[in-house]
């Protein structure tokens, strides 16, 4: 990790620059095998997927013969923590649900929002260098809950044409609807565009790499809904005196070993705390499996050392972390100062990989800045949001005025008759009631 101290702040926007890539160069690539698959279907995505995951295969839908052996060859003990974590996922997604709330905001005129659920959906499971069963909870729990018709989901095969075991448990069990043995490009394509076998959706929701990100952020000009514009992962952490470079090192870690073009971010007002942190780093990570992957994302990353916490919180908000940890005194507090994250973690013992995987928040966050203006997967995301209105008589007598004379003035004289028909009725029903009482 490169240290960098008391940066200027004209240079914070060069100094946090996340790892780039010549996109343009990506998106001929990754347009190329989106058209072929619009254009061939599953021809195309047979053959991509011999290319990119070395397997051919003639169906790609997972089988339910097969759920069941994946199943008996997932531990009872794995099992069970899989379904805890489930529990919590639900229970946070659950409490966001909203009850629909009739306003009157004219005597006469009610008005109310309803969410209705995206009837199809696509969840993209990554199962190349690490199997995010994690991601299968994340995704199919809130799609389940706000009542998505179809969950389709894509996860890529091994060379054996199989999908990793506890991702299939975990599909099941969070009741997805179809499974493909889909993966990168490919399944975006597949999901977008359908297929003869793979039936197209509505919203694509599920992390990846850059060739997945690009993938859905063109269908996305074609009409199809993403969740979000997410890329590589990244963590900033905000550690002081009050910090255990243990738990730093472990925490800084642990977004490194995603990808090579990952990064991690450690801010501090104390050189001791980063020089501290820095050791404990290399110390843990001469004994991780993804040692090689870490080690490319830190030299992505930085320690930045700071005048005092003010500027720390100004920095970090500028950044706009995925996730972001607070190892610090009154964490609390400083918490209430983050504008611009995608989730944040209170304390010493709020790890990252609590969110990951069983806290009950959602772990699929905004990126490469875009925490500014995205917000995480919610139960929101899976449904979209329907206004009613209604007016009586008495509405449209109330508002009627107001709405002809905005009409007139915008010169749109159908949108004045569509009051003013409904007007003139009304007083022509009132005069004949009022002339047959009084005859």
């Amino acid at each position: 990790m490169q240290l960098i101290k008391y940066p200027k702040k004209e240079n914070w926007q060069e100094i946090l620059a996340r790892p780039v890539f010549d996109f343009e160069e990506l998106k001929i690539t990754v347009s190329a095998v989106l058209d072929d698959i619009e254009s061939e279907g599953d021809s195309a995505v047979r053959r991509y997927t011999k290319q990119f995951d070395k397997v051919l295969l003639e169906d790609f839908q997972v089988l339910e013969k097969e759920f069941s052996e994946a199943e008996s060859r997932v531990s009872d003990e794995l099992k069970n923590a899989i379904k805890h974590a489930k529990s919590n996922i639900e229970k946070f997604h659950i409490a966001q649900k909203e009850t629909p709330e009739k306003i009157e905001t004219t005597e006469g005129v009610f008005c109310w929002r309803k969410s209705v659920a995206i009837e199809r959906v696509g969840l993209y499971v990554p199962g190349g260098t690490a199997p995010l069963l994690s991601t299968v909870l994340m995704l199919a729990v809130p799609a389940k809950i706000v009542g998505c018709g179809e969950i389709i989901m894509c996860s890529p095969p091994d060379e054996n044409g199989k999908i990793n075991d506890v991702i299939l448990y975990t599909a099941k069990l969070c009741g997805v609807t179809k499974v493909f043995k889909i993966g990168g490009v490919q399944a975006i394509g597949a999901m977008a565009f359908g297929t003869k076998t793979v039936p197209n959706v509505y919203k694509i929701f599920g992390p990846g790499n850059q060739f997945v990100t690009a993938a859905k952020q063109i269908v996305s000009q074609k009409g199809i809904a993403i969740d979000m514009p997410a890329g590589p992962s990244e963590v900033a952490v905000f550690a002081d005196e009050n910090s255990v470079p243990e738990f730093v090192a472990a925490d800084l870690l642990s977004q490194a070993e995603h990808g090579t073009d990952s990064q991690v971010l450690l801010v501090s007002i104390s050189e001791k705390v980063i020089e501290e942190s820095k050791v404990e780093v290399e110390k843990q990570l001469a004994d991780l499996p993804r040692k090689e992957i870490a080690e490319k994302a830190l030299e992505n990353s930085k320690a930045i050392l700071v005048e005092n916490k003010k500027t720390a919180i100004e920095l970090l908000n500028e950044y706009a972390a995925e996730h972001l940890i607070l190892a610090v005194e009154n964490a609390d507090e400083i918490a209430e100062h983050i504008t611009n994250a995608g989730s944040v973690f209170i304390g010493n013992y709020s790890c990252e990989s609590a969110g990951d995987y069983a806290s009950g928040t959602n772990h699929t966050l905004p990126t490469d800045g875009y925490a500014k203006n995205y917000s995480g997967v919610s139960l929101d995301s899976f449904v979209k949001k329907i206004t009613f209105q209604k007016l009586t008589e008495t509405g449209i007598r109330n508002l009627g005025k107001t709405i002809e004379l905005m009409a007139e003035a915008e010169e749109l004289i159908a949108h004045k008759n569509a009051i003013s028909v409904r007007l003139e009725k009304l007083a022509t029903n009132r005069h004949k009631i009022t002339r047959k009482h009084s005859g």
